[in-house]
């Protein structure tokens, strides 16, 4: 960046000079430039080299140290150093052995390990009685090119100790996420006035003890748009907007809140949130015998439905975990609930360990936020979380079977049918006609539950004592009993949702704060352990959580809880002098500005364009189809091939349980805007809406605003816009005229604006 004005200059001054004279002048400049940055950069010591981010801990722990431990450390480990290498520490690694480097961090293809493992040079393959398989390579490969990341001296390291020793200490115990959920008093502020809730008095208290103002209150068009993204995923209509504005009684944006939250399109809205969680995909990541979900949406319909419903959020879990064991009407729904883990991804053979950690991984990261997976091959290295607890959970999933359940056509559940999915047929048997019918892809009992042996370093070869399937220690006041009913299925999901529970309110709380504010009390909703990141406002954490509980784990009603505060109805300008005390907004002075998935964003040019399709439900279908005006939550979701705009657009990998989405910002995603053939087609239905709702342009100018911004333009965007729209003047034909306002629309479309929530 400490070059970029001499380049901005230099190429103002070529743009003013004339000839060969200024490309010399230029030449030489850029010449010396470059030289100055050399000379710079030469003078400069090296920079530190940064320690590793909670996220790249994470993954060496779970995924390198114990491939290195499994498949390395007994030729080059601390007994033994063939080739004079040793791969039990980062350095060992970097000094290499009798090749060279072993590993060139940042650089795998420079680095002998990857070679080796690849099987890329004769005299060199590990390890040597067989290849790896694909993602041990691919998963080496990507941490090398991650800096071969290797905590070695984090601080916050449990002490090891052996497996039969492993205890959770007072000290574990006392973690804040650990302690009972607690009932926090309302704390005492200057501006009293200011609160309009009990929220409000938690966050002024901090804004007060870091004299830090808080913004304005928003434009009520800029409110009413923020509501409609955040409950319904869709702009506000030109209707909806006058009707708010002309509304001018205290409960105008009460009535707003909840006529969305009835709407069904808030089920489509909160249900995406919940199916990143739930990693949802409807086919695998690999094709060989792979099983397919082509009546997967029954999961991602039924998460709809209860959602509009407001299905108390503890039976929204535990139907995930058990419906196919409760009891009641409504079997077929409750079947299709266990979408949440039979709609996983699928490992054959000896891999089958990965499917069970999947299930492990995505119900301990999305219901309680702890990262129970890295307990597979040794006790947690940071949370109070030993191996024991990890094959407690596993013997759960191991005594569990994938199931497809057959419906009639009236939609009930037909029992006299055996129906076997495509990689559970057998010999001939795969090869005879089998009907296609419409199934539910589920769960059920294995006929003997069993409890797993500990698999020491995760290997299955290398076994350790019997665990008794059972909950998690550190969450159970004393020694958790043995679950005994069938897989303990049952069981897991009452002890997921039973008050005492100190995690499962929090993070579901903290989840919907971070939706509705950009970032969560807990900045890190998917990890409340020792490597995630403190919250900011544990009292305002404790008190909604206490409260979402008292209140039937209502999640409508936590949503009104939020969004009727002063703090979510701020403005978010900026203020120089806050910025420069809380740069990052953790203490809220302002709302966050934040960009649209891709979701809302593909769906509000087809709202804009009036080309919106209002069904809801039913089977996923092509996002590329010319005819798809459906909203972006009925596309397929693949994970063995996934949609180009998903992925360019930072949709998550739906093989991993995911918290957040990310927002890069990259070339290819306006190219995507400036050529592709869905935003042409958005951009003419803008343009025919606008036409049509005036002879004037000012008029249909000003009406394409509130179709695509939810505002009228102020007097300068006018005047641009008819300047533009000049070049189609009354001499042209009605075909002319339509392909300039398609120019038009399509750059309003394409605009920050129309990607932006404020």
């Amino acid at each position: 960046m400490r070059f970029n004005l001499p380049r901005l200059a230099l190429r103002q001054h070529y743009r003013s000079g004339s000839g060969a004279a200024s490309h010399a002048c230029v030449g030489v400049l850029w010449a010396c430039s470059l030289l100055l940055a050399e000379a710079t950069r030469a003078a400069e010591p090296p920079p530190a080299e940064p320690p590793p981010d909670p996220a790249q801990i994470e993954f060496f722990e779970k995924q390198i140290r114990p491939l290195l431990a499994n498949h390395c450390h007994e030729c080059h480990g601390p007994d033994k150093q063939e080739g004079k290498l040793r791969l039990d520490s980062r350095a060992g690694a970097l000094a290499g052995g009798e090749y060279g480097p072993a590993v060139v961090a940042g650089k795998p293809d420079e680095s002998w390990l990857v070679k080796a493992i690849r099987y890329d040079h004769d005299d060199v393959q590990m390890p040597p009685k067989a290849k790896l398989p694909v993602e041990k390579i691919e998963a080496l490969t990507a941490w090398i090119k991650l800096g071969a990341p290797w905590p070695e001296t984090a601080g916050s390291v449990r002490p090891a100790v052996a497996e039969e020793m492993f205890e959770i200490s007072a000290e574990d115990r006392a973690y804040w996420a650990f302690q009972p959920v607690g009932q926090s008093p309302l704390p005492e502020v200057r501006d009293a006035a200011w609160a309009q809730s009990p929220v409000d008095r938690f966050v002024l208290a901090r804004l007060e003890a870091h004299d830090l103002p808080p913004a304005p209150p928003a434009e009520r068009r800029t409110l009413l748009r923020r509501i409609h993204f955040d409950l319904v995923g869709l702009p506000p209509t030109p209707d909806e907007m006058e009707a708010f504005l002309a509304d001018d009684s205290p409960d105008a944006t009460a009535r707003a809140v909840d006529r969305l939250l009835a709407s069904p399109h808030y089920g489509e809205r909160w249900g995406r949130h919940w199916l990143d969680v739930a990693r949802y995909g409807e086919d695998q990541a690999h094709t060989f015998e792979a099983r397919k979900y082509p009546d997967g949406f029954r999961y991602r319909d039924w998460v709809i439905g209860a959602l509009n419903r407001d299905l108390p959020y503890d039976q929204f879990v535990q139907q995930q975990i058990a419906g196919d064991l409760l009891d009641g009407p409504d079997r077929a729904e409750r079947l299709a609930a266990v979408g949440f883990l039979s709609l996983g991804p699928v490992y054959y053979g000896r891999a089958v360990a990965d499917e069970i950690d999947d299930r492990i991984d995505t119900v301990t990261r999305g219901v309680l936020g702890l990262t129970v997976a890295c307990a597979r091959c040794h006790d947690h290295k940071f949370d109070p979380v030993g191996t024991a607890d990890y094959y407690a959970l596993a013997g759960v999933f191991a005594s569990t079977q994938y199931k497809e359940y057959v419906l009639t056509e009236a939609g009930e559940v037909d029992d006299s049918i055996d129906y076997l999915p495509t990689d559970k047929r057998k010999g001939k048997d795969k090869d005879k006609e089998q009907p296609v019918r419409p199934v539910i892809h589920s769960l059920q009992e294995s006929d003997k539950p069993a409890d797993m042996r500990i698999h020491l370093r995760g290997n299955a070869d290398n076994l350790g004592d019997e665990v008794p399937r059972r909950f998690l220690a550190i969450l159970s006041s004393e020694p958790p009993p043995p679950f005994t009913q069938g897989s303990g299925r049952l069981e897991l999901s009452q002890a997921l949702i039973d008050p005492e529970n100190p995690l499962t309110a929090r993070v579901l709380v903290n989840r919907v704060w971070a939706q509705h504010f950009g970032v969560g009390i807990v900045p890190t909703p998917s990890n409340f352990g020792a490597l995630g990141q403190p919250p900011s406002h544990p009292e305002l954490l404790d008190w909604l959580a206490s409260r979402f509980m008292a209140q039937g784990w209502s999640l409508k009603t936590l949503h009104r809880r939020l969004m009727l505060t002063a703090v979510y109805q701020q403005s978010s300008g900026q203020h120089r002098a806050n910025a420069a005390k809380d740069p990052d907004n953790r203490w809220l002075w302002r709302m966050h500005r934040r960009r649209l998935e891709v979701e809302p964003w593909r769906d509000a040019m087809l709202a804009a364009a009036g080309n919106l399709a209002p069904q809801i439900g039913g089977p996923s279908e092509d996002l590329s189809a010319p005819a798809n005006r459906r909203r972006t939550l009925y596309g397929e979701v693949s994970r063995h091939n996934l949609h180009p705009v998903l992925r360019l657009f930072d949709f998550p990998d739906p093989n991993l349980t995911s918290d957040r989405r990310a927002a890069t910002i990259v070339p290819l995603q306006q190219l995507y805007v400036l050529n592709s053939e869905f935003l042409a087609l958005q951009a003419d239905g803008l343009a025919e809406r606008a036409l049509a709702a005036s002879a004037d342009d000012e008029a249909r100018i000003r009406h394409a605003y509130e179709l695509a911004f939810g505002r009228w333009p102020n007097e300068r965007e006018v005047q641009l816009g008819r300047e533009f729209l000049a070049t189609a003047n009354n001499d042209t034909s009605d075909e002319d005229q339509q392909a300039v306002w398609q120019q038009y629309a399509h750059a309003l479309l394409g605009s920050n604006e129309f990607a932006f929530i404020d």
